[in-house]
């Protein structure tokens, strides 16, 4: 029979784990995206640049996929020595990228998965500040 500190112990363990996938994987990822936006190995991003923000970002396609893999490279630092915060950050970073996508009416695929990273990312800042407070 399990007593209630078992069944805690049991969450934590999961939690904990839980924890680390979603750090990981929100470290790395962001920064992997972030790099390919300088050398194009994946993808070619610009593709999926809304063309109303093409308009009213200053410089060219290319230069604004630039300076979103440097934010992508920042978020994904951020989430490996500040999760608590990073999660945050790579969670509004997904919603504008959702905005982004779901305006010219061509990518509502990546937008729905997008979403599912941002709920990740959501839980993953909720842990970490679980984190924090202990």
């Amino acid at each position: 029979m399990s007593t209630s500190s078992d069944l805690r112990a049991e969450h934590a363990v999961g939690a904990d784990h839980a924890f680390f996938l979603l750090r990981t994987v929100f470290t790395v990822a962001p920064i992997a995206f972030g790099l390919d936006k300088f050398t194009q190995i994946l993808c070619d991003w610009e593709i999926y640049l809304a063309p109303w923000i093409n308009d009213i970002v200053p410089g060219s396609a290319h230069e604004a996929m630039l300076a979103v893999g440097v934010v992508e490279v920042v978020a994904g630092l951020l989430v490996a020595v500040r999760p608590q915060i990073g999660g945050w950050v790579v969670a509004a970073r997904l919603a504008g990228i959702i905005v982004n996508l779901l305006t010219p009416g061509d990518f509502y695929d990546v937008a729905l998965r997008d979403f599912g990273l941002l709920v990740g990312a959501l839980a993953l800042a909720r842990l970490a500040s679980d984190r924090v407070t202990r």
